[in-house]
């Protein structure tokens, strides 16, 4: 007669959800959420690459997605947004900044911002009040982010000494199943990651140069 593993030692395997990425089935993004909710961390496709996301106050589940990434704490997070509004609420904006977004929100950049007092401070970068935000224009990931009502907490799915993100959900399935609590396969992703934009010393600043066009920010500088 087969023995019952202590919980400790069973292994759980993540979800896969297969949502069209152009019409997401609101059965599945309102499962998805009750995932994140609940404390889960999740897999999914924005218009850059694939990203690893939980909700933005759960600290069990962020360092779940350190760990995952093997982040140190010097790492910015991102908050991903579902409009320019919502991230003003994070986000210390001035007039020039702000019409400098409105030109390129939503799209493939994060942008890294003076954090309002509405950040956890576990998101912070711990020397500087800054923070990671963007809008994507994926659908998915709009649809999620307007069923949550507030920001995810995300980073690129790279794994640890790799320097392209995954971009094929059956591969994420294969490596990351007992990782993760959910996979949304919404297609083949990019393999690029965000293009990263300093803001919060006034002067653009590009970073890291991933799927957005960076020569707006450096003709701007």
């Amino acid at each position: 007669m087969s023995q019952l593993l202590p919980p400790e030692q069973v292994e759980t395997v993540s979800q896969f959800f297969q949502i069209h990425p152009e019409n997401p089935q609101p059965r599945l993004i309102k499962q998805a959420v009750e995932i994140i909710r609940s404390g889960g961390v999740v897999i999914y496709p924005t218009d850059s690459s694939y990203a690893v996301a939980c909700q933005m106050g759960d600290k069990g589940a962020i360092e779940r997605v350190r760990r995952l990434r093997q982040l140190d704490d010097k790492h910015n997070f991102a908050l991903i947004c579902s409009d320019l509004s919502q991230l003003g609420l994070f986000a210390k904006i001035d007039t020039g900044t702000f019409r400098l977004l409105k030109a390129h929100v939503p799209g493939p950049y994060t942008f890294i911002l003076n954090a309002t007092r509405e950040v956890p401070r576990l998101l912070l970068h711990p020397k500087r009040r800054t923070i990671g935000l963007r809008v994507p224009s994926n659908p998915i990931a709009l649809a999620l982010l307007a069923e949550l009502g507030e920001p995810l907490m995300s980073v690129s799915l790279i794994m640890p000494g790799d320097t392209e993100a995954l971009s094929d959900p059956y591969e994420m399935r294969q490596l990351l199943e007992h990782q993760v609590d959910l996979i949304i396969d919404g297609g083949f992703g990019s393999t690029e990651s965000s293009t990263v934009i300093n803001l919060a010393d006034g002067e653009p600043e590009v970073i890291r140069v991933g799927c957005g066009d960076p020569a707006p920010f450096m003709a701007e500088a």
